[in-house]
């Protein structure tokens, strides 16, 4: 990695279109993210510590930890900047667009942006959990296929980590896709063939880590996983009574589009906000931090 943890952490903005969409979704999980930024102060934040020395004993620990490439620090931050990058060729462009506290979506825009097909956003969002399942396998030093492990470990989602689930769900799942977002996509990757999955620009970003083997392998993988976070997802949504109306209507106050342009909204999202990567940074940093007090 060119960056150091520190630096990633340091550099997290603190205002733009991620940070808006996320704030709009608070209403799905509610109090579960802050937006911390800053590494020393993300110390403080999850150690509760006020001495200096500690914690800069602490930061020095972390470092090390995230810098020591026999662990999975740095391959899970690879992944969910990745992931991302696939969406988000052109969000620089539509930052530029941005007006007040509100970032419009306006017609200059409009000619930039096309709504993916369907199936193109279903595999997309299949792959965005895959690459959660694998992160979350290299940052507790477990086998990357370990799919039942995760699944496990999704009831004790919390704080950011939680958030980036609901984003899953609500930004690459409702929006683009309707309320039956988790049929759809099990229908779309049941059509899909190895050699189209290869295709997938996502795909393209993070196969290297995705277990399976070759494209055909590394398909069923991305299956059995789907569907055995399924059930999560529909319980997740079905105890929040979540819609695409209601998605729409919180994140309307903060990006102005008008009901007729919905279409558009899920391709505006892709294009201008990389919520993985600033809630993954999150996620990283609070489990180095976590490990580091504990072998300190």
């Amino acid at each position: 990695m060119a960056k150091s943890i520190f630096e990633l952490v340091d550099e997290l903005p603190t205002s733009n279109m991620t940070i808006y969409a996320l704030r709009s979704l608070d209403f799905v999980v509610p109090g579960q993210w802050e937006n911390v930024v800053g590494f020393t102060n993300t110390i403080r934040h999850v150690t509760g510590e006020t001495d200096e020395d500690f914690i800069q004993q602490i930061g020095e620990r972390a470092i090390y930890l995230y810098n020591d490439k026999s662990q999975g620090y740095q391959r899970a931050m690879w992944l969910y900047q990745s992931v991302d990058r696939a969406d988000s060729a052109l969000g620089a462009a539509a930052l530029a667009n941005k007006v007040g506290d509100k970032i419009p979506l306006l017609g200059g825009l409009l000619t930039r942006v096309t709504p993916k097909a369907n199936k193109a956003q279903a595999i997309d969002l299949c792959l965005k959990l895959v690459v959660e399942l694998v992160a979350f396998c290299q940052i507790n030093g477990i086998p990357g296929d370990s799919i039942g492990d995760f699944v496990a470990s999704l009831g004790e989602y919390s704080g950011e980590s939680l958030m980036r689930m609901a984003a899953l769900v609500c930004i690459d799942g409702l929006i683009p896709l309707g309320p039956d977002f988790i049929l759809q996509a099990q229908s779309f990757l049941s059509q899909t063939s190895p050699s189209e999955l290869q295709q997938n620009n996502t795909f393209q970003q993070v196969n290297s880590l995705i277990p399976g083997g070759n494209p055909a392998g590394q398909l069923n993988f991305i299956g059995e996983s789907f569907d055995s976070v399924k059930g999560w997802m529909g319980n997740f949504v079905s105890d929040r009574a979540l819609t695409p109306d209601k998605v729409v209507s919180n994140m309307q106050r903060f990006v102005e589009i008008s009901n007729d342009k919905l279409d558009y909204l899920g391709a505006f999202l892709d294009m201008t906000t990389n919520y993985y990567e600033h809630t993954g940074t999150q996620t990283l940093a609070r489990r180095l931090i976590e490990r580091a007090v504990a072998e300190i």
